[in-house]
């Protein structure tokens, strides 16, 4: 589906109030008492009231707005629509910093055009900031990113949500194959590690059992910004999964050769 420049503008303006009804749902809970609820699974999955109730605005205004638009959140799951367009939402995306007091942790919504996510917008409205992305480029807070070129993986800075993401011994070798050649390896920052990717701090992430609401905000703001992210075997990333970002394409290619036969 082809969406014209000001079909983007005006899809880009409503994202961002969808931002801004994530966040006045979201902030009264920051750094709150309040309780936590695990969804299972092979990790603690933690969710409270403020997912829910941010991505419960979000979709009310999509409803209101654009309800021909299918709809794909991790709360409250899939809604198909009549148009090829799908709001993918992620109210919170790094809940476990979110309940810990730490501010790595944003709201990501995606716009896919029925191929690929052709908007995205990562916003932390504790810390102010407003990452979006779309095929024009990528900015925050109106400030125009670029990610950094690196030379190889001995002066890389190296990202990396948990270990706990990988979930076999395979996996967690070849991560770690990479991790042992870095110049710096840090763990943590879910959302707010890709966006820094975008903004030239950090050259590599490596993720995997990602969904499609964690990776496809992302994709716009790193693309935008001139990095590569793909599966680990070079395969469009937007369905999730085992994930590579990198801001400089040529180390990008050298990377999916070391992790390719884990997938």
């Amino acid at each position: 589906m082809t969406i014209s420049a000001a079909q983007t503008a005006e899809y880009q303006a409503f994202a961002e109030q969808l931002a801004e009804a994530a966040a006045d749902a979201i902030q009264p809970y920051f750094r709150a008492k309040l309780d936590v609820e695990d969804k299972g699974g092979r990790v603690f999955d933690p969710v409270t009231l403020a997912d829910k109730a941010a991505e419960r605005a979000m979709r009310e205004l999509i409803q209101d707005r654009y309800p021909q638009h299918g709809v794909l959140g991790e709360e409250e799951g899939s809604i198909v629509g009549c148009s090829e367009l799908t709001w993918v939402l992620d109210p919170i995306d790094g809940t476990r910093a979110f309940i810990t007091g730490l501010p790595l942790w944003g709201t990501l919504i995606a716009l896919n055009d029925g191929q690929r996510p052709v908007l995205g917008v990562m916003n932390q409205p504790f810390t102010g900031e407003r990452y979006i992305g779309t095929s024009d480029g990528a900015w925050c807070n109106g400030t125009k990113l670029q990610t950094r070129l690196c030379q190889g993986l001995s002066s890389a800075t190296l990202m990396c949500t948990t270990l706990d993401m990988f979930d076999s011994s395979v996996r967690r070798d070849a991560f770690q194959s990479v991790a042992n050649q870095a110049q710096l390896v840090r763990f943590g920052g879910d959302c707010y590690a890709y966006c820094m990717l975008a903004s030239g701090f950090v050259d590599v992430i490596i993720e995997a059992c990602l969904q499609p609401y964690d990776v496809q905000a992302l994709i716009p703001i790193i693309e935008g910004a001139g990095g590569v992210i793909t599966t680990w075997d070079g395969s469009a990333a937007q369905n999730g999964g085992a994930v590579v970002a990198c801001g400089d394409p040529a180390l990008h290619a050298q990377l999916v050769e070391l992790l390719r036969h884990a997938v």
